[in-house]
């Protein structure tokens, strides 16, 4: 975790968070998509495109769900955290759609005000 933590000392925390906001919604965007390729794959099983398709759009998709895991490290530096917070938001990766959740309700800087 200290490389993960050293890595991204080096950006402001205007970046990260910049970066962590567009990967929560990059990352339920393709939810969608690997739910789309799930439909066709089940009504073309022998098909040569739908089988390529589920292979690109989980390949993208697992990609912007390591980039959400990882960003969780500095994101909860930066908005404060507690463990209940930090396992909401890593609970949001393995549901669809849940990260845009974390983005909104977890990632504010004053939530006890609201």
């Amino acid at each position: 975790m200290n490389i993960i933590e050293k890595f991204f000392s080096k950006y402001p925390q205007e970046k990260v968070i910049g970066w962590f906001k567009k990967i929560c919604i990059a990352e339920a965007i393709s939810w969608f998509f690997l739910f789309t390729a799930m439909i066709w794959i089940r009504y073309d099983r022998d098909g040569f495109l739908p089988t390529i398709y589920i292979i690109i759009v989980g390949n993208i998709h697992g990609l912007f769900f390591t980039l959400y895991l990882l960003l969780l490290l500095p994101a909860r530096k930066i908005y404060n955290w507690d463990d209940e917070d930090t396992v909401f938001a890593l609970l949001a990766a393995f549901f669809p759609f849940a990260t845009v959740w974390a983005d909104k309700k977890l990632a504010k800087f004053n939530r006890e005000e609201n």
